[in-house]
């Protein structure tokens, strides 16, 4: 198609666009609706939740430091136990002929001071591990599974990887990591500036007393840190709480798909919600020439009464209508000779307040007695 502008011919073909290349999501619409409760399930079991590593690594870390706070003088006296008896048998050493020392004794040695460090070490691993376990609990609740263990060919694709690498979360990660390295720079910084003093005497000190003071100065750091690292970890799963909710976010489209799924399609329902009535309507016509007697008023409405003593003490609805139905009662109770008696009220009341199926209310009785007694009257005569 070729237009005039200004003295100039543009051929407007060439500059047709298609207005979905700038839709940021899909023929299905953008995702602003509140996932379904199946969708979080689903997305529970494929492995996606809302959770924070920081905060786990901040919790183990400020556990295990208050630990070695309160662990810290029995760990010492256990390391120079250790160290002393080690020390010990470099004696044995020299008794050894021929330069050589035999591979069993340093094996013996070796895996004496390593079966006592992981002894000493146990309760700070024990604490890190309840540590991560109860945060994990707090934070995702018990539901383990094994799909994210699956392989995924995904996840080899080189063009996903770099997306992934450069993607807005990596560098939101990065920024996160720089701030701290920032935060816990400066708390380091403090920590030794505060002690500087004390750190140019360490030379005149013995050697306990300078251990004990760098001890005591590193576990006080890395409360510190660990502190700042747990208000971190608290925003970092605020965060990553609203992401996450932001990501399992719906789009109308899937809504209706999955409520479609989950009841069935509409008009297939509807057909067999058909199907259904028309089925209960014959068996409701069905039982019209077995009733005593049809209540009309008399082009509305019109009920179906039958009076059995050892099926209901009362007399019970067996068909009821209205209009269209109602005529059809009607001339179903014609052609097998069953009383049609004009009663307005007591149609309307029947109809509206009595299920099929079920009997007449108590201050009905009286009424349906008369009809009933008069129609019995006649046909015994």
């Amino acid at each position: 198609m070729r237009e005039e502008y200004g003295g100039f011919i543009f051929n407007t073909e060439l500059f047709e666009l298609d207005l979905q290349f700038f839709a940021k999501e899909g023929p299905g619409g953008e995702k602003t609706e509140a996932p379904t409760e199946k969708k979080k399930t689903d997305t529970r079991k494929e492995g996606n939740v809302a959770k924070s590593k920081e905060i786990n690594t901040a919790v183990s870390l400020l556990l295990m430091f208050v630990a070695m706070r309160i662990y810290c003088g029995t760990l010492g006296i256990h390391f120079i136990e250790t160290f002393t008896s080690v020390y010990g048998q470099m004696a044995d050493i020299s008794t050894f002929t021929g330069g050589e020392i035999p591979k069993l004794f340093v094996r013996k040695l070796y895996m004496s001071v390593l079966l006592n460090v992981l002894i000493y070490l146990a309760p700070f691993l024990i604490v890190a591990f309840v540590a991560n376990f109860i945060m994990d609990l707090i934070q995702v609740k018990w539901k383990p599974t094994t799909k994210p263990l699956k392989p995924k060919l995904s996840k080899l694709n080189p063009i996903s990887g770099f997306k992934r690498i450069f993607s807005k979360e990596k560098l939101f990660d990065l920024l996160k990591s720089l701030l701290k390295l920032v935060i816990i720079g400066g708390v380091v910084y403090s920590t030794i500036k505060d002690q500087l003093a004390t750190i140019f005497l360490l030379y005149d000190m013995p050697v306990m007393q300078g251990i004990q003071f760098f001890g005591t100065v590193v576990i006080d750091m890395g409360i510190k840190v660990s502190a700042i690292y747990l208000v971190l970890g608290f925003a970092d799963y605020a965060y990553q709480k609203h992401k996450f909710n932001e990501d399992i976010k719906m789009t109308k489209q899937e809504i209706k798909d999955e409520m479609k799924n989950a009841e069935g399609d509409p008009q297939i329902k509807g057909k067999q919600k058909q199907r259904m009535m028309e089925a209960s309507r014959r068996r409701m016509m069905q039982a019209v020439p077995k009733a005593d007697v049809v209540i009309t008023n008399p082009t509305h409405f019109a009920v179906a009464l039958k009076y059995e003593p050892e099926v209901m003490p009362a007399p019970y609805v067996v068909a009821k209508g209205e209009d269209i139905l109602a005529a059809r009662i009607k001339e179903e109770a014609a052609a097998n000779n069953i009383d049609i008696v004009e009663n307005k009220p007591l149609a309307r009341m029947l109809y509206y307040n009595v299920e099929l199926g079920a009997a007449i209310p108590p201050e009905l009785y009286q009424t349906v007695a008369d009809i009933l007694a008069v129609i019995y009257n006649r046909k015994s005569a």
